[in-house]
């Protein structure tokens, strides 16, 4: 982009307010994790099989955004310390469906707590018309770059002929 190209106004742009959002949620979240010995990832992972046992790798990492290598190197790391358990074999195909165990339940619940705290910080200096109105928001977004993208309108008609010569 040259200099003399108008580039996006960082001061009033919605998607870069949303990126700044999201990173100090994630900077938050991480702050009241780490004492819990675990990051946002982690977090996510534990969370996703509480309320989806079974998941599979490739799951879990869609669901905790991140690539299915990093989840897997995540699991193994969670499998070794106690908190998921997975089948030695597929039981179909070769996804290994993951679970929680008792201490991977217990530790969740306390990084549920955690990250609560951080969610009603987040949205203490809003009404809850506020924070209904920015759900919806948000969904919208979500749901107008998630969907295919409507068809092109028809180009207008020519318009008539003139009588004037």
């Amino acid at each position: 982009m040259s200099q003399g190209d108008a580039g996006i106004d960082l001061n009033t742009s919605l998607g870069y307010l949303l990126k700044e959002a999201s990173s100090a949620l994630r900077a938050a979240m991480e702050e009241v994790l780490r004492p819990l010995g675990m990051g946002v990832t982690h977090y996510a992972c534990l969370e996703l099989l509480a309320q989806r046992p079974g998941l599979s790798n490739s799951e879990l990492a869609r669901g905790a955004f991140v690539t299915r290598q990093t989840m897997n190197v995540l699991l193994q790391n969670l499998e070794r310390e106690g908190y998921v358990t997975r089948p030695a074999e597929a039981p179909v195909g070769k996804a290994l469906p993951a679970r929680l165990t008792p201490s991977g339940r217990r530790s969740l619940d306390q990084a549920t707590a955690a990250v609560r705290s951080v969610e009603v910080r987040m949205l203490s200096g809003m009404t809850e018309a506020e924070r209904s109105a920015a759900f919806h928001a948000l969904k919208s977004m979500i749901h107008s770059l998630t969907s295919p993208p409507a068809p092109p309108a028809p180009p207008a008609p020519p318009p008539p002929p003139s009588d004037r010569g």
